[in-house]
C-alpha cells in the first residue's frame, strides 16, 4: 500500500512526533532513523497526541502513524480518534497504542475497558491492525479481546509470561521486543525473551523511553532499535541479518507497508 526508502529494520512503536519529548531535535532524530535504514510508526498516546502523529509522519518517506487513546489518557475520551479516522489522512496504518493498564489506573478500568471496546471496532470498522498496552490486566483483555472478530495487532513493550505469549499466538498477534529485553534482570522476563519465536517478533524502541543497553542513560531513538536486533541475534544464536530480515517482514506484513 505504501512505497518506501531502502528499511533494514522498522521501529514499530516510537514517539518521536511528540513535542514534550522531542522539542528541538525531531528532525535529528528522523534523519539518523533515515541514516541507518530504520522506518519507524510514531504511535499517538491521546486524541492530540494521534493528530500531532500524523501531522508528523506526512512528507515523511519512513515514518508513519499510528492513532489511539492509551488507557492512561481513556477518562479523557476517544470520539475525536473516530473523527481522525473518518477523515482517512494518509500514511495511518494503525490504531493505537490502546489497551488496559491496572499497574497505574489513571482512568478507571470500566472506561479503560469502554475505550478499548469502541477502538477495537475502529479497528474492524477500518480494517487496521492495532497496537495493544496492556499491563497487568490480561485477565480483563483477553475477554474483551476475544469479543471482536479478525482483529491482528501486536503487544507492544511484552514483558509478561510465556503463558500470555500464547494467548497472543494463538491469536495470530505478534509480540512487540524492545530495549527491556537488553537489560531486565529479571530472570522470568530473559527466559520468556529467549523463548519466544522469531516469527512472531516485531522490533520497536518505544523512544524515547526504555533506551536498550549499551545506551542507557541517554535518551532513546529509532535508531537504536538497532541494538535490540543485535541482542536478539546473540540470544537465539542467528545471524543478525536474519533478525532482521524476519522482524522488518513481520512489521511490514502486519501493518501493510510494502
Amino acid at each position: 500500500r505504501y512505497n518506501s526508502f531502502t528499511m533494514d529494520l522498522i521501529d514499530t512503536h516510537c514517539h518521536i512526533h511528540d513535542l514534550a519529548f522531542f522539542p528541538d531535535n525531531r528532525e535529528e532524530v528522523y534523519a539518523r532513523a533515515v541514516e541507518a535504514g530504520v522506518g519507524m510508526l510514531c504511535v499517538g498516546t491521546s486524541e492530540g497526541d494521534s493528530r500531532a502523529a500524523v501531522e508528523f509522519v506526512q512528507e515523511r518517506e519512513l515514518a508513519w502513524a499510528v492513532v489511539g487513546v492509551h488507557p492512561h489518557d481513556a477518562k479523557d475520551g476517544v470520539d475525536d480518534i473516530g473523527t481522525l479516522l473518518a477523515e482517512q489522512p494518509p500514511r495511518v496504518v494503525g490504531i493505537g497504542e490502546i489497551g488496559l493498564d491496572y499497574y497505574y489506573n489513571h482512568s478507571p478500568r470500566e472506561v479503560q475497558i469502554a475505550a478499548l471496546e469502541q477502538q477495537l471496532q475502529w479497528a474492524v470498522d477500518y480494517d487496521l491492525p492495532v497496537s495493544f498496552h496492556v499491563r497487568e490486566a490480561f485477565s480483563d483483555f483477553w475477554p474483551v479481546f476475544d469479543n471482536f472478530t479478525g482483529v491482528r495487532g501486536v503487544l507492544h513493550s511484552f514483558t509478561d509470561t510465556r503463558a500470555n505469549a500464547d494467548r497472543a499466538f494463538e491469536r495470530d498477534l505478534y509480540i512487540g521486543i524492545n530495549g527491556i529485553s537488553t537489560f531486565t534482570k529479571v530472570a522470568e522476563q530473559q527466559a520468556m525473551y529467549a523463548s519466544l519465536p522469531l516469527s512472531k517478533i516485531v522490533l520497536e524502541t518505544d523512544a524515547p523511553f526504555l533506551t536498550p543497553a549499551p545506551h542507557r542513560g541517554k535518551m532513546n531513538m529509532p535508531n537504536y532499535v538497532e541494538r535490540v536486533a543485535i541482542h536478539l541475534a546473540v540470544l537465539y544464536n542467528v545471524p543478525y541479518l536474519e533478525v532482521a530480515t524476519t522482524t522488518t517482514t513481520n512489521a511490514r506484513r502486519l501493518f501493510d507497508i510494502n
